[in-house]
């Protein structure tokens, strides 16, 4: 019993050393909203969310499990997909620095959106945020996935709940598989499997958007306008309308052959991993992230001033 009492005492002695291994995150500086540079014209950004529920309720949304900007150049003839990791500290409308999967919840999609535009110093208002089951009943919609997982992924997803009719074959190894939409949004969420965390979590988000854009490339336009009506009808929040959503798609149906240009923000050398407020987070150099968020955009303005000269 002494000896118990004694490691007990050590072990609460130890607390505040233990803590003083948490790191202070880097002083974050943003750029102010009012200064950001209007959008040049053709470039249309459309911030994704998906909350970490089945069944989001718009009064008590769960934290952001998936955050990405779908930028359509309708100029420069390009889609791109940036992805930002859920546990990135950002600058929170308070001014006090939190994790950027919390912003929806607690200040609301619009306030996200703000708080990404002046940590990104581009100018993004339109959102659509859905659940896991919306995720899951677009994918449905479109016929499902074929997704190549590795041996670390199968195995992760044999020992998850998924019922055979889930996948086509049922999960067994590495290998290619028709994922039906709830197992698509399973796919997604994998963390601990293959190494990689929450990076290549957003990865793989990236890789299903990427495979249902794919599938978009043969639609018609009938068929796509009745994916907008899909979505629309699976959205728990947007401040896009019904005929905003549809110029989104006519945008996207003139760039349904080129092809989807990703990006992850941080990049490998623009971030730390440290233990703040109890949590494990990413410290962001947003300055790099800016510069590389930057170049991603810029890289086709060389084509298009030659087609313009």
């Amino acid at each position: 019993m002494k000896r118990f009492v004694c490691i007990l005492l050590s072990l609460m002695l130890a607390l505040p050393c233990m803590s003083a291994f948490a790191t202070d995150p880097t002083p974050i500086d943003t750029i102010p909203f009012d200064e950001i540079l209007e959008t040049r014209d053709g470039l249309h950004h459309y911030l994704l969310l998906c909350v970490d529920q089945w069944r989001a309720q718009p009064t008590n949304l769960g934290n952001s499990d998936g955050i990405v900007l779908l930028t359509l150049d309708t100029r420069g003839n390009r889609v791109m997909l940036t992805s930002l990791i859920r546990d990135a500290l950002v600058k929170r409308p308070d001014g006090v620095i939190g994790r950027v999967n919390y912003i929806a919840k607690n200040y609301g999609p619009e306030a996200l959106c703000k708080v990404l535009s002046e940590h990104l110093n581009i100018r993004i208002e339109k959102y659509i945020l859905f659940d896991f089951q919306q995720v899951a009943n677009i994918v449905d919609y479109m016929g499902g996935v074929d997704i190549e997982v590795t041996a670390s992924e199968a195995s992760y997803l044999r020992r998850y709940p998924l019922s055979s009719e889930q996948t086509t074959p049922k999960m067994n190894r590495a290998g290619t598989y028709l994922f039906t939409g709830r197992a698509a949004v399973i796919y997604m969420r994998i963390r601990k499997a293959g190494g990689g965390g929450d990076l290549m979590r957003t990865q793989r988000v990236r890789t299903v958007l990427s495979l249902l854009a794919d599938k978009c490339r043969t639609i018609t336009y009938e068929q796509a306008r009745a994916l907008v009506d899909s979505i629309a009808e699976n959205t728990t929040m947007t401040n896009m309308t019904l005929d905003e959503m549809v110029q989104a798609m006519e945008y996207a149906y003139g760039l349904r052959s080129c092809v989807i240009e990703e990006l992850r923000i941080p990049q490998d050398d623009a971030y730390n991993s440290i233990s703040y407020a109890g949590m494990s987070v990413k410290d962001i150099d947003w300055d790099k992230s800016r510069e590389d968020m930057e170049e991603f955009l810029a890289s086709g303005w060389l084509v298009i001033d030659e087609e313009f000269d």
